[in-house]
């Protein structure tokens, strides 16, 4: 009798224990917001963000964020535009585009990520001490016209003093299809991402030879946008995501690569701890992320600078208008 009294309170423990668990999940899960955002790209330039997910930051902030991978800022932009996603993850070229296009609720950028471009020039030769003139006479491929991949690399272009037509910028291949392209056989050299840049190292169809970010200088190159209505309407949520991206950018100007590559490296489950470990150090060292999420103006003219450099505007668009900072100095 006495044995099964206690295996009777036993089991009304386990079941109250297990009881209060349930309840504790259920309501955590019950209670955190759903966020769909439309990410440009999946790479380790985007450290900040994965690592705001897999630590827990956006959760802490009663965040659940769902990335769905968008290739080209213009695809981002009209998943913005015709509410498939609440947030979009791209270049602010692409909020620029939208405001000249008319569109009343337009997009606005409310927090930075990257300060540089974060792309790697690969050649099919080898090449020593690789300079810019290397690819005077050689066809690149650059990805599409008017975007920021294209724009950076055209700036990079224009600090390094050579005339643009001196080499032959293929701006036909879509962003998605660079590292298939080069595979292929087109191009004598590409600009890609990582991981896409060693992954191609690795399997012997090219050689990291330079950095366009480096070349090219500092500006507002990925961040977080929405429509103006739902940034108007939303502002707790949108304060709270970028809390998320703070915390994001702290934690990867904190700490080691080693420790960074360890936190998001179940968002590459297709590579290996020491290459995103080796990645990660390229963007540290090419002082790749902002310090906090804010966009200042300088920056965001430094853009807008590029953008009528190389034709894509023929005039500033007003700060104020498409900057909408969540985060305030």
């Amino acid at each position: 009798m006495k044995k099964r009294i206690i295996i009777l309170i036993g089991l009304i423990v386990i079941f109250s224990v297990g009881f209060v668990v349930f309840r504790t999940l259920h309501k955590k899960a019950t209670t955190l917001e759903k966020v769909k955002v439309a990410e440009v790209t999946h790479s380790v330039f985007y450290a900040p963000l994965y690592a705001a997910i897999e630590n827990g930051y956006f959760e802490d902030n009663g965040l659940d964020v769902e990335l769905i991978l968008t290739p080209g800022a213009d695809k981002v932009s009209a998943a913005v535009l015709s509410g498939d996603v609440e947030i979009g993850f791209c270049g602010p070229e692409s909020s620029i585009y939208v405001y000249n296009g008319g569109e009343k609720d337009y997009i606005q950028t409310f927090a930075g990520l990257t300060k540089r471009d974060g792309q790697f020039i690969v050649s099919r030769e080898k090449i020593e001490n690789f300079e810019m003139t290397d690819l005077i006479g050689k066809e690149i491929l650059v990805g599409r016209t008017g975007g920021m991949p294209a724009l950076n690399f055209e700036n990079a272009v224009k600090n390094s003093n050579i005339v643009k037509n001196d080499i032959n910028m293929n701006y036909s291949v879509e962003f998605a299809a660079l590292s298939g392209s080069f595979i292929g056989g087109e191009g004598d050299f590409v600009n890609l991402f990582e991981p896409n840049a060693t992954k191609l190292e690795k399997e012997g169809y090219g050689y990291v030879v330079g950095s366009v970010g480096m070349l090219s200088g500092e500006v507002p190159y990925t961040a977080f946008n929405a429509r103006k209505s739902y940034i108007k309407d939303n502002k707790d949520l949108i304060d709270r995501f970028t809390k998320a991206i703070n915390k994001g950018l702290k934690f990867v100007a904190d700490n080691s690569a080693k420790k960074i590559a360890e936190a998001i490296l179940d968002q590459f489950p297709d590579s290996s701890l020491n290459d995103v470990e080796t990645i990660v150090t390229r963007y540290k060292e090419s002082d790749t992320w902002l310090k906090n999420a804010y966009i200042s103006e300088e920056s965001f003219e430094n853009l807008e600078d590029i953008m009528i450099d190389a034709g894509q505007i023929e005039e500033y668009v007003p700060y104020d208008k498409l900057i909408n900072n969540s985060y305030n100095e």
